[in-house]
């Protein structure tokens, strides 16, 4: 009989779970054991961590790069540091030089002026002719006025004859009434006449005496007649012309030729200027609100005259009357004149004339020592003023008190400190505590 063996089940062998590589299989006890692999699984594993690991990280630079992105960039700024020196509170107005001692030369009598040869510039004496005035030209006279100017010349003629004649009419009387004089003093010295007759003979002799002295002076307003009519027919070139001279007041230089043509002129008017532009002082006429602070000897800076130097000078007067002005705007100004004296003239301001434009700066106030802070760097804050101080690349909003104020600095009272910076005209992006950055 034949006895049936019933075989072992073959063991099956499976790949781990976790993927490991599989040993061979060994038999124990008539059955297959199949051993893992323990340093071929822990790769698989390591593997998972490091890409888990360079996920996280990549996802972390993502997310600060974007909140990088979208968090606010500093705000470009312009600042100014806080210094200590001199405050100086000016008045900033355009002046002109003028020639301290002018002299204006005008017409002493209505004549003709003869073409000036003397030009702007020129040096001229004391004493010296500037110009020569000579009679104005009789007027043109037509037909009739010509016919009457002759009609009265020969009546004149005929005066002067009528004249002559009344002499000799007067000259023959006084000589018989002389002679009868005579005759009467004989016969009285004889005894023949009254006394009586005597005195009538003289009296008449001084009678015919005083008739012709009458008639000669007749005879000379009859030749002064004459003359007269004459020369209601004479012409300028007829005959000798009168020439009035006239003369510099000064020495000096001619600063203007007002007439520069012959022509006919009246008395005043304007001929020559004349004075001497080495002795120059500067005229400039500032507000009256402005001028209340100006003081006689206050200092003063020339500036923009021409040269590269600054000037300078002093306030020698300030006029006490004022006047009304227009600006460019169209609006009334109480103006008032400051007349300024240089204080030295270099060589290279020697080409300074009269009537040059220049700039000027009177000084109204100066302090020494004091804390300055830029006008731009500060701005008004309710009923004060505050600034923005840069401090670690932010902006601090910070109140100080000011003094008093010039055209590009004030006077720090309190609140700043020297070397800090602070921001030029802020806009509305600076705020306390924004990030800022220096242009």
């Amino acid at each position: 009989m034949l006895e049936q063996r019933t075989a072992a089940p073959t063991p099956i062998v499976r790949p781990p779970a976790n993927g490991d590589a599989a040993l061979p299989a060994r038999p124990v006890g008539g059955r297959v054991q199949v051993l893992p692999n323990r340093l071929p699984a822990a790769r698989p594993r390591l593997a998972r961590l490091v890409k888990r690991a360079l996920w996280s990280l990549l996802a972390l630079v993502l997310a600060g790069a974007i909140a990088y992105g979208l968090r606010p960039s500093p705000v470009a700024v312009e600042t100014a540091a806080v210094t200590r020196g001199t405050f100086l509170v000016t008045v900033d107005e355009d002046g002109r030089t003028r020639v301290k001692d002018r002299y204006l030369i005008s017409a002493p009598l209505a004549g003709r002026v003869g073409r000036p040869t003397l030009r702007a510039g020129d040096v001229v004496e004391q004493g010296e002719v500037v110009v020569h005035m000579v009679p104005v030209a009789p007027p043109l006279l037509d037909p009739r006025a010509r016919v009457e100017a002759e009609a009265r010349v020969e009546a004149a003629r005929a005066a002067v004859s009528q004249a002559a004649t009344a002499i000799e009419r007067a000259r023959a009387a006084q000589t018989y009434a002389r002679r009868d004089a005579e005759r009467q003093r004989s016969l009285f010295a004889g005894g023949a006449t009254a006394p009586q007759m005597v005195e009538q003979a003289e009296l008449a002799e001084r009678m015919r005496s005083e008739e012709l002295a009458s008639a000669e002076f007749g005879r000379r307003v009859a030749e002064s007649e004459l003359r007269l009519a004459r020369a209601a027919l004479m012409r300028l070139g007829s005959g000798s012309v009168e020439v009035l001279p006239v003369r510099a007041p000064v020495r000096g230089r001619v600063l203007r030729v007002l007439q520069e043509s012959e022509g006919v002129v009246q008395p005043g008017t304007p001929l020559l200027e004349i004075g001497d532009p080495d002795a120059l002082e500067i005229v400039v006429d500032v507000l009256t609100t402005d001028a209340v602070g100006v003081r006689e000897g206050a200092p003063v800076r020339i500036e923009r005259w021409g040269g590269g130097d600054i000037l300078r000078g002093h306030v020698h007067r300030v006029e006490p009357s004022a006047f009304t002005r227009l600006s460019a705007l169209g609006v009334e100004e109480q103006r008032v004149n400051v007349v300024i004296d240089l204080d030295a003239m270099p060589d290279a301001a020697e080409s300074l004339g009269d009537g040059y434009r220049v700039e000027v700066a009177i000084t109204v106030l100066q302090r020494a020592n004091r804390l300055l802070v830029p006008l731009g760097g500060v701005h008004r804050l309710d009923e004060g003023w505050a600034a923005f101080v840069v401090d670690g690349g932010r902006a601090r909003l910070r109140e100080v008190a000011i003094g008093s104020r010039n055209g590009g600095e004030a006077e720090v009272m309190d609140g700043l400190r020297e070397g800090e910076r602070v921001v030029l005209y802020p806009t509305d992006k600076v705020e306390d505590g924004a990030r800022v950055r220096e242009r």
